[in-house]
């Protein structure tokens, strides 16, 4: 008599269950936030749950999330840039006037880019060379970067005259989903690539998780440094002339919201403001908990000053969580 032996047979439930078990267990918490927000707003206002919405929620939450993943490398080094704002006050309003006066249509992106990665590099080389704290240099560098671009801006909204410019960012390659959402979603799939597969993902962790020991393991760590600082730079560039063209115009406010709404992201999502823990993947979770509580608070009419509170609240809330495995850790 034969056997024939069979392979188990595996059940959609199993393989299911199999997928969230190795899910990171620090997800979990921020995705539940996402679930809940979302059924909680689609009760509170029947304008949440539309297509409409969610196309204006995705064209918002684009520059939140394309700013936030450079934003992550520093503090996943254990570092902060309190100037990303700033950057994108700068660029935007740097960028909209070389358009209107070189008519350099597309160009304008690189040129974006290349501009807030200049002045990314600028924060990292004062940082990693002079030896001074992040906080302390960034700070100095918000005041500087939005001195320089009020002066450009002469305290007004500029609009650009480029016939198209705006389909870069309002345009809809998808249906009902705006072009600046697919290049936000581009720049994350690209940061989750670069933090999980390349030395400068994994020496981001290594510097975050001790510096020292990073430094004994032969990583150099003051160039490492400075790349962040760069990368940050670059994709606020991008981020701030993508705003622009969505906008229309760059005006005195342009980016005022984001050192706050960014750092929240990045919290929330899951990031150790001590370093070494999270990443970019998270941060996506961080911008649509940010996104999603905008939205749904300004579709119940809530002021402006609660919804500041708020937000304070959730972050602080999110630090609170993550005390426990960060205990005697400080942000350098």
């Amino acid at each position: 008599m034969t056997f024939s032996a069979s392979s188990p047979r595996t059940s959609p439930l199993a393989a299911v269950t199999r997928l969230f078990g190795r899910m990171e267990a620090g997800l979990w918490f921020p995705i539940g936030v996402v679930l809940s927000l979302f059924v909680f707003f689609s009760l509170s206002t029947s304008a949440f749950a539309t297509l409409r919405n969610f196309s204006a929620v995705s064209g918002q939450a684009a520059t939140l999330l394309i700013v936030c993943l450079g934003a992550t490398f520093i503090v996943l080094m254990g570092s902060i840039d309190l100037s990303v704002g700033a950057i994108v006050l700068l660029v935007g309003a740097t960028s909209i006037t070389v358009l209107n006066a070189y008519d350099i249509g597309y160009l304008a992106l690189p040129f974006a880019a290349l501009l807030g990665a200049a002045l990314g590099t600028v924060n990292g080389l004062i940082y990693a060379k002079g030896r001074i704290p992040s906080f302390i240099v960034t700070l100095g560098t918000l005041s500087v970067f939005s001195g320089i671009a009020l002066t450009l801006l002469d305290g007004r909204a500029i609009q650009f005259n480029a016939v198209g410019f705006e389909d870069i960012a309002i345009g809809q390659l998808i249906p009902r989903l705006p072009n600046i959402a697919l290049w936000a979603i581009l720049a994350w799939a690209v940061m989750v690539f670069i933090g999980a597969r390349t030395r400068f993902g994994r020496y981001m962790y290594l510097i975050g998780g001790g510096e020292q020991v990073a430094r004994t393991a032969g990583v150099p760590v003051t160039r490492y440094k400075v790349y962040a600082f760069a990368i940050s730079g670059l994709l606020a560039g991008l981020g701030a002339i993508l705003a622009v063209a969505r906008l229309g115009a760059a005006g005195p406010s342009l980016g005022s919201d984001l050192l706050l709404n960014s750092l929240a992201a990045i919290v929330v999502g899951g990031t150790s403001l001590a370093g070494g823990v999270g990443g970019v993947h998270r941060t996506l979770i961080g911008v649509l908990i940010i996104a999603i509580l905008d939205n749904g608070l300004n579709l119940m009419g809530v002021s402006q000053f609660l919804q500041m509170i708020i937000k304070g609240l959730v972050v602080i809330a999110a630090v609170l969580v993550r005390r426990t495995s960060d205990a005697g850790q400080v942000v350098k």
